[in-house]
C-alpha cells in the first residue's frame, strides 16, 4: 500500500494566530514527519470554531485507511470527537462527503492511530471535522490506498 496524501494539496478551516502562525499550515500534516512536537514546525494547527482539515489526493483512489499522528507535547485530548470524511465532493469543505470512516473517541497526546475503513472507499478528499468550538491540530495524516480507482 502507498500514502497518497504526500503528493495531495492539504488545506485547512483557518490558521492558528499570532506568533506560531507560520507553523500551523495544513501542509505540515502531510510532509512524511510523525514528529509531534508542534513547535518542531511539523503539525497543523487551526483556531477553534468547528475547525475542519483536508487533502485533495488529486484523483479518486480507493482507500483502506487513514493514519493521524495527534499532537504530543500537550492538547492531545483536543481531537476527540473528530471525524473522519471521504468522498468526491467539496460541497461544505468535504464535510457533507456521505462516507464517514470514524469518529476519533480518543488519542493520547503523540499517538499514531489507524482508522481502517469499514470497506474500501472511494474518493478523492479526505476531511478530518471537528464538530465543536476547539483548536484541530494534526501532526500526520497518511491515506494507504490499493489502487486508483475508476472515475
Amino acid at each position: 500500500m502507498v500514502n497518497v496524501a504526500l503528493s495531495g494539496r492539504a488545506t485547512q478551516s483557518d490558521l492558528l494566530k499570532g506568533e506560531w502562525a507560520a507553523f500551523s499550515h495544513a501542509s505540515n500534516a502531510i510532509d512524511g514527519n510523525q514528529d509531534s512536537f508542534f513547535y518542531h514546525g511539523s503539525c497543523s494547527h487551526t483556531e477553534g470554531d468547528n475547525p475542519w482539515w483536508r487533502v485533495d489526493l488529486l484523483q479518486v483512489y480507493t482507500i483502506t485507511s487513514v493514519t493521524i499522528t495527534n499532537r504530543g507535547d500537550c492538547c492531545g485530548e483536543r481531537i476527540s470527537g473528530a471525524r473522519i470524511l471521504i468522498g468526491k465532493h467539496l460541497k461544505n469543505n468535504g464535510i457533507n462527503n456521505p462516507q464517514s470512516v470514524s469518529v476519533i473517541g480518543s488519542m493520547a497526546a503523540g499517538e499514531t492511530k489507524t482508522f481502517r475503513c469499514p470497506q474500501p472507499m472511494i474518493g478523492r478528499y479526505v476531511t478530518v471535522y471537528l464538530p465543536k468550538r476547539e483548536y484541530l491540530h494534526l501532526c500526520e495524516v497518511e491515506m494507504n490506498v490499493l489502487f486508483p480507482a475508476p472515475c
